[in-house]
């Protein structure tokens, strides 16, 4: 009988490629892969410049890391970086099937349990119950607490956004296939379109996802081709980042109310969408449904998964009136991996499937 097999440490792989070494979470069913290793520096005086920086020269990090075979098209990321900011903790990027993300609630729920447990934040006082992550993300500084006991990670996370605010409500657009369409467009991070998805004949709740995201799409699409998306501090914060269809319930309930979110490339979100779930309660503040410190629950309707969040106070962003908004939510570890290329590979930067 052979002896016991005998694992090296990593595969055959190019000498010249360093392997990939991530974590992987979840938040509420959506996956954050965090990079840990092996991405080459990513250059700029600022976070925005950084954005940009990776997305002009280290692309092939996204694809190799988001697409299969090593991911898939639903893949999300994290590349951590070093902020110009003096009170943050750690810069991110984030990734997914299309490009970079200027915000991302459910990574932000996750990195804060990560930078505690991965020693990235100064240990918390002993018996503290709680710990502060600031995480400078491409919108702004976010500060997430984290809940702990004995200086390690232990329950929900929570955050306060960027100044969230509306942008548009009532906005008609002309959706092919469906008609025309009464949207409603807010900034949380990251800018949406809200339609109840009645309007579109569907049930958020009940109706196949690929409906869902064809017609979120249709959505999007149209908006993008109809309404001018514009952002008082940055123009690289200046874009349509996808479409959430909602149940239409919106009036303050104790009970959830349900949405689904596409974003990017059709890409589906598992979570009730920390940014999302932003967005929808500066929207619902906006026209009077909701109070400061009132706090509601969100489900996905793809996991039925839960965040809470609610209004903690006013604020500005430029000339709008925006809130702060506080996001809570559990994340969970799923493992560790590291990725390599063989330099013979004609898919070494992955691939999709539509």
């Amino acid at each position: 009988m052979a002896g016991p097999l005998t694992v090296p440490r990593l595969p055959p792989h190019d000498p010249g490629t360093p392997a990939l070494s991530v974590v992987d979470m979840h938040t509420g069913g959506e996956p954050l892969r965090i990079v840990l290793a092996g991405c080459p520096e990513v250059v700029g005086p600022t976070l925005l410049a950084k954005r940009r920086y990776m997305r002009q020269h280290l692309d092939h990090v996204r694809r190799r890391l988001m697409f299969e075979p090593r991911g898939h098209r639903d893949m999300y990321g994290a590349v951590l970086v070093p902020s110009e900011l003096p009170d943050a903790h750690l810069g991110v990027l984030f990734l997914n099937n299309e490009g970079y993300s200027s915000m991302c609630g459910h990574a932000v729920l996750a990195l804060g349990r990560f930078a505690l447990d991965f020693g990235l934040v100064p240990a918390p006082p002993a018996g503290a119950r709680e710990a502060l992550v600031n995480i400078h993300c491409p919108c702004g500084l976010v500060a997430a607490f984290v809940a702990c006991e004995g200086g390690r990670s232990r329950g929900p996370v929570r955050f306060h956004s960027v100044p969230a605010f509306v942008l548009a409500t009532d906005f008609l657009v002309d959706v092919p296939g469906l008609g025309k369409v009464v949207v409603d467009v807010a900034y949380g991070g990251a800018f949406y379109a809200f339609v109840s998805a009645e309007k579109l004949g569907l049930d958020v709740c009940s109706a196949k996802t690929r409906d869902l995201v064809a017609a979120a799409s249709a959505v999007t699409e149209a908006v993008k081709a109809q309404f001018k998306i514009n952002h008082p501090d940055s123009e690289d914060l200046a874009f349509l980042y996808g479409t959430i269809l909602t149940d239409g319930k919106d009036t303050y309930n104790e009970e959830p109310t349900t949405n689904i979110c596409v974003f990017a490339d059709e890409q589906v979100d598992r979570s009730p969408t920390g940014s999302g779930v932003t967005a929808r309660i500066a929207l619902q503040y906006h026209k009077g449904l909701l109070e400061l410190n009132q706090t509601r629950a969100f489900k996905s309707s793809a996991t039925g998964s839960v965040f809470t969040g609610k209004a903690v106070r006013e604020a500005k962003c430029g000339d709008f009136k925006a809130v702060i908004v506080e996001v809570s939510g559990r994340a969970h570890y799923t493992g560790t991996a590291s990725f390599i290329v063989e330099d013979d590979d004609p898919l070494r930067d992955g691939f999709l499937l539509k």
